[in-house]
């Protein structure tokens, strides 16, 4: 049978990883950016060449006022697939701010939680109604939740209330067959941080260290798992943390 996942973020990085995993399993995929509209219709196209529906909307995850009318575009775009919900909800887009705890500034501070804790708060709130029964939430954490970098308190601290979020949510959802995870990534090169990881040899290489596997991770080592976690016989698995960062701080 096959699924419907919407992927914020999925213009670019994990999100568009993710996005292009999920086509590869099987599934259609309604994918947000907020200003790289050429990338995402490029993401759109790569799934659509792999034989799956796909469609690309704007949004700001860091502004519910848009909230409102973006479940209306999804809504419709449902509406034009013959469908009246949607199955997966992958609750990617984000940023990064690095930055020492006594120098983090309150518009910082601000942006970080209105992102990743506010918007993700009420966008799942706002597209409830559209989410099938005994459907799919994936919820983004960091691997820095478990363990500290100097820089990244306020991002960590975020991610830390997502996780705390991931719970209440299969709590409270788990009566609809809903599943909540939080995935919790490791040191990747993307462009996080202007692709810091990705483009810094002594960055990657201090990472790598850390790392049992040993070296720091790519985007392909997060999109399949992503994919897997929503497959069906995925089924039994929620309210759980589930690190893919390949064995880093243990």
């Amino acid at each position: 049978m096959t699924t419907i996942s919407i992927v914020t973020g999925g213009s670019r990085g994990l999100g568009r990883n993710t996005a292009i995993s999920i086509a590869r399993h099987g599934g259609d995929v309604l994918l947000t950016y907020r200003g790289g509209a050429a990338e995402a219709r490029a993401v759109v196209a790569e799934i659509e060449a792999l034989g799956r529906r796909a469609a690309a909307l704007q949004l700001d995850v860091g502004d519910i006022s848009g909230f409102p009318a973006f479940v209306e575009s999804v809504r419709a775009t449902l509406v034009s697939w013959g469908a009246s919900s949607f199955d997966h909800l992958v609750n990617n887009a984000g940023h990064g701010e690095m930055a020492p705890f006594a120098e983090t500034t309150e518009a910082q501070f601000d942006l970080l939680f209105n992102v990743h804790v506010k918007g993700v708060f009420f966008l799942t709130q706002a597209l409830l109604p559209l989410l099938a029964d005994g459907g799919r939430i994936v919820n983004f954490s960091s691997g820095l939740t478990r363990v500290s970098y100097p820089g990244f308190s306020a991002y960590s601290a975020a991610k830390g209330a997502v996780e705390i979020l991931t719970l209440y949510l299969a709590k409270e959802l788990g009566r609809r067959g809903i599943t909540v995870n939080a995935i919790a990534p490791g040191a990747i090169e993307t462009d996080f941080l202007g692709g810091a990881v990705r483009d810094t040899p002594a960055y990657n290489e201090a990472f790598a260290a850390m790392i049992a596997l040993g070296r720091v991770g790519v985007p392909d080592d997060i999109g399949p798992a992503i994919a897997s976690l929503l497959g069906p016989e995925n089924r039994w698995i929620t309210a759980q943390r589930i690190e893919v960062s390949g064995g880093q701080n243990i």
